[in-house]
């Protein structure tokens, strides 16, 4: 009996995080932007930190609409964070005051394309490779963080880059693949 009492639990738990996410896909992530409504930010920023725990909360952090995280069983988001609006987080550990501009892309898995002789779409994808975006870093416009990459802290990542390899701490990177632009100081 005790068995099947702890897999209904399980059973139970899976169930309620799925509707919680369908409630979040559904509802609070079409929410107005907090530009036209601040109260849906704040309804956001509470409902992925109290009720899906993916965020920590906090009462300046900004989680706008239209953002895309999956399950959120493999993100984690810090205090103090501004994620805009049309971001895809597939999976990553992000630290906190980070900024994330519109329509920033973060992947965790790619796809194999080796074997020239089957369809890629029949290769499966890449092991998952946790992206980490340490403390007070602000990643730009439409750039795209690859499988596997640490943004170190202090960082910013210019609009539109492509970040394929790690970065040093306090430096400026940008352009495809990203490159060092500049160092902080």
């Amino acid at each position: 009996m005790g068995g099947n009492a702890i897999y209904l639990r399980f059973n139970i738990f899976i169930v309620l995080r799925k509707l919680k996410i369908i409630i979040y896909y559904l509802i609070v992530n079409k929410l107005p932007h907090s530009r036209f409504l601040m109260l849906s930010n704040r309804f956001r920023v509470w409902y992925v930190s109290k009720v899906l725990h993916v965020m920590e909360y906090s009462k300046t952090s900004y989680f706008e609409n239209n953002i895309y995280f999956g399950k959120g069983d493999l993100i984690r988001i810090g205090s103090n964070c501004q994620i805009n609006e049309n971001v895809f987080i597939q999976s990553a550990r992000i630290g906190d005051n980070v900024m994330l501009a519109p329509n920033v892309a973060i992947l965790s898995k790619s796809h194999h394309h080796s074997d020239i002789n089957t369809p890629m779409i029949l290769q499966g994808e890449t092991e998952h490779q946790e992206v980490v975006i340490e403390s007070n870093v602000w990643i730009g416009r439409n750039a795209i963080i690859m499988p596997g990459v640490v943004i170190s802290e202090g960082c910013i990542v210019g609009a539109g880059a492509v970040v394929t390899r790690s970065t040093e701490p306090n430096t400026i990177v940008g352009g495809i693949p990203a490159k060092i632009i500049k160092r902080r100081e």
